[in-house]
This record gives C-alpha cells, sequence and structure tokens, in this order.
C-alpha cells in the first residue's frame, strides 16, 4: 500500500485550504483515497510539472484546484507537498 507523507507546507496550506473551500472537503477526501488506492488512476489526471517545478508532480481535485506532490512509487510513498489552484504551478 501506498504511505502518503505531508510536509509541514503542506499542512499549512491544506489548513487554508479546508478553512476557504469547506464544500471541497468530501472531494478532498475522495482524491486522496483514490491517489493512496490506484495513483495511475485517470480521474487524477496525474502529470508531470514544468518549469521551475519540474521535478514534481500534481493531481487535480477539480478543474481549479490541484494537490502538488513528489511521485516516489519505487518506495511506496507519496509526498504531498501543496495544495492550491492550478495557476499557482505553471511558469
Amino acid at each position: 500500500m501506498i504511505k502518503l507523507i505531508t510536509t509541514k507546507r503542506y499542512d499549512k496550506s491544506l489548513a487554508k485550504f479546508k478553512k476557504k473551500h469547506p464544500q471541497l472537503r468530501d472531494k478532498y477526501k475522495k482524491t486522496i483515497t483514490l491517489l493512496v488506492k490506484y495513483p495511475h488512476h485517470p480521474s487524477l489526471r496525474l502529470h508531470k510539472l514544468k518549469g521551475t517545478y519540474s521535478e514534481y508532480y500534481s493531481i487535480s481535485l477539480n478543474m481549479k484546484y490541484r494537490i502538488m506532490l513528489d511521485f516516489i512509487i519505487e518506495n511506496d510513498k507519496i509526498i504531498l507537498i501543496d495544495i492550491g489552484g492550478h495557476e499557482l504551478y505553471e511558469f
């Protein structure tokens, strides 16, 4: 099973995100559950970022928000780095 690891940055961003978007709580839980069970599921829209963040990946929470992550399946772990709008990591 995949182990999720969070960073301090992610924890802080997630707390703000949950407070600002309580209507997305269930969608967030569903997305994280799917990530752990089926990390390559098409509905996650997993893709590698470009530019400054090219060493990281992203999954979509919905069409407006996404979760940036370090995708290390070889070691059965995924490191969650940040959560926010799609515009934050487009360079």
